[in-house]
């Protein structure tokens, strides 16, 4: 556990309130730094008025210490809170505080859920039945006192019973007394008694104190209640038994004998609580006494105590074992040691463990706390979803970034690109030029093949033997040309048949040669006219002309019949091209 080097520690008394500011040292000591009492008055009007009287008191004392917020550990006055000892047997954690929690709401006179509760194994055990101390508190008047003390700037980190402050500083202090010391604090309104013995604590409110020896003052005297604790503060003091001399003022005299009366009171409650402790507790007679708390400052409170008990008697020095600094007033701190019990044991608290540490925060505490406890768990995830953030803008920062260069890097190859585009659409346009210009040229250097072309065809697909080509001409539209009409008209009768291919552009632009007529003989043969045929399915397998094989006929031109009188037979084919070849 982290000690802070700066604890502040408050006291809220019924009466007196006290605020201290202590540090640690390095081998986890304590030391007091400075501190500040405040009386209030001692019956306000109202549980407002008295907050608002603890605000006051508390943020003047601050000032005082120059202690503008922080962390307290403050207490309570024990008549705020019911304490309860129980004895539960000896079992399992789980079992023993579930009967602790039944314990609970069978001893706190309040609904449960109306109260802030805690508890504390603090004896028995290895055998005996465990003692457990329970103390309750309103919840309303808790969230009360709080509040007035976090209108202040301080924030409540651990809140106990004064009573707990007082044993956790005697622990400290005096932990290696033996037997059983009584502690007896008297304050404003109670006395709290503290049975300490080793493994073993009991703890008693009685319900009178030094605002009982006022009250009575007052009803004496006649006199207001602030007059009657002014009468007290200046002239009382304990009034010893025996051949002492009385003091010559006769008020004097007088108030003195009722602080006596009062006192011995007191004493008396005291030995019913001895009794209760030895025979209820099975705790021993106590070996000493020591004195606590404002009203234990009177004048021979310390005589008087001695006398009732007749035992060592001694005010409790909660600065023992604690180092006080030069700013603290170390003369003041001699006088005022025995009021700085509480301070020091809520100090404590946050520097080492302590026996008792009841720990009772109110439900608007306890969200504070959760809070802060998971407040880095917020903050890291804050951090992180920033850190998220700027990543994710970095990235579309760097993202934009390159896009924008990778976009110019484009527009320039795109610029490049245009000018690239523009020289090909230049150069597309010189080809298209050229080619116009080449297409007639190619076009004349083809026809000049044609012949050649149509020669070597015929020839090639010519049969053997027996038959031979006479005369080879050209026509268009079904009309030989290159022949006089009269010619023309005995030697093609019937027009020419139609190319079966597309007309092409060639032949739509003029006039064009579209078929070829091979005149010829054949000689008689076994096959006779069957060889003219057999030359036509040869022909048709050509990819110049266009024959439908299956219609010889009309293809085939011949008058003739083969007879026994003439050696060779004339024969005629009409040869449509597959690709008209334009006119020179």
């Amino acid at each position: 556990m982290a000690v802070p080097t700066r604890l502040i520690s408050l006291n809220i008394g019924s009466q007196t309130i006290g605020l201290a500011e202590f540090r640690t040292q390095a081998k986890g000591g304590l030391v007091l730094a400075n501190y500040r009492l405040r009386e209030i008055p001692p019956e306000p009007a109202s549980e407002e008025a008295r907050n608002s009287q603890i605000t006051v008191a508390v943020r003047e004392m601050m000032n005082e210490l120059h202690i503008k917020h922080g962390h307290v550990n403050y207490s309570i006055p024990a008549q705020s809170a019911f304490v309860r000892f129980v004895k539960v047997p000896v079992m399992d954690t789980e079992k023993i505080e579930r009967i602790i929690g039944f314990e609970a709401r069978q001893n706190v006179p309040f609904p449960i859920d109306e109260v802030v509760w805690d508890y504390q194994l603090v004896g028995g055990g290895a055998g005996e039945n465990i003692e457990v101390v329970i103390v309750a508190v309103k919840s309303d008047y808790l969230e009360a006192i709080n509040a007035a003390v976090e209108e202040t700037g301080l924030h409540a980190s651990k809140i106990g019973l004064a009573p707990t402050g007082l044993y956790n500083a005697f622990k400290y202090n005096y932990s290696d007394v033996p037997g059983c010391s009584l502690l007896v604090d008297i304050g404003a309104r109670t006395t709290n008694v503290l049975f300490i013995e080793p493994g073993k604590v009991f703890s008693r409110s009685v319900p009178i104190g030094g605002s009982s020896i006022t009250a009575a003052i007052a009803r004496e005297f006649r006199e207001s209640f602030a007059e009657a604790e002014l009468r007290k503060s200046r002239d009382a003091f304990v009034s010893l038994a025996g051949a002492h001399t009385e003091p010559a003022d006769t008020d004097s005299a007088r108030a003195s004998k009722i602080v006596r009366a009062t006192m011995t009171r007191l004493h008396a409650e005291l030995m019913r609580s001895i009794t209760h402790y030895r025979a209820q507790q099975q705790g021993s007679q106590p070996d000493r006494i020591f004195l606590s708390g404002g009203s234990a400052g009177m004048r021979y409170m310390r005589e008087f105590f001695n006398e009732k008990f007749q035992l060592p008697i001694e005010f409790f020095n909660p600065l023992q074992n604690v180092a006080v600094l030069d700013s603290a007033r170390a003369q003041e701190v001699a006088h005022s040691a025995h009021l700085l019990g509480e301070l020091v044991g809520l100090a404590l608290r946050s520097v080492t463990v302590c026996p008792l540490e009841l720990n009772l925060l109110p439900a608007s505490v306890v969200r504070r706390q959760n809070l802060e406890k998971r407040r880095p768990f917020f903050i890291a995830a804050a951090a992180c979803v920033i850190l998220a953030l700027l990543g994710w803008s970095a990235y579309y920062t760097r993202a934009a970034q390159v896009a924008q260069q990778t976009a110019q890097l484009m527009g320039q190859k795109n610029d490049t690109m245009h000018v690239a585009e523009a020289q090909l659409d230049k150069v597309k346009k010189q080809i298209t030029a050229l080619d116009n210009t080449a297409t007639p040229l190619i076009a004349a250097v083809n026809d000049r093949n044609f012949w050649p072309e149509i020669l070597e065809e015929l020839n090639t697909r010519l049969p053997e033997a027996d038959i031979w080509i006479t005369e080879l001409a050209a026509t268009s539209g079904g009309k030989l040309l290159g022949a006089p009409e009269k010619r023309a008209g005995e030697t093609a009768p019937t027009p020419a048949p139609t190319p079966a291919g597309p007309k092409t552009k060639t032949a739509a632009a003029g006039p064009v040669i579209d078929g070829i007529i091979v005149r010829g003989l054949y000689l008689y043969n076994p096959k006779q006219q069957e060889i003219v045929v057999d030359y036509l399915r040869n022909l048709a397998q050509s990819p110049l002309f266009v024959v439908d094989i299956k219609k010889p006929e009309g293809v085939i031109k011949s008058n003739n019949v083969p007879n026994d009188t003439e050696w060779a037979f004339p024969y005629e084919l009409q040869l449509p091209l597959r690709k008209p070849v334009k006119l020179p």
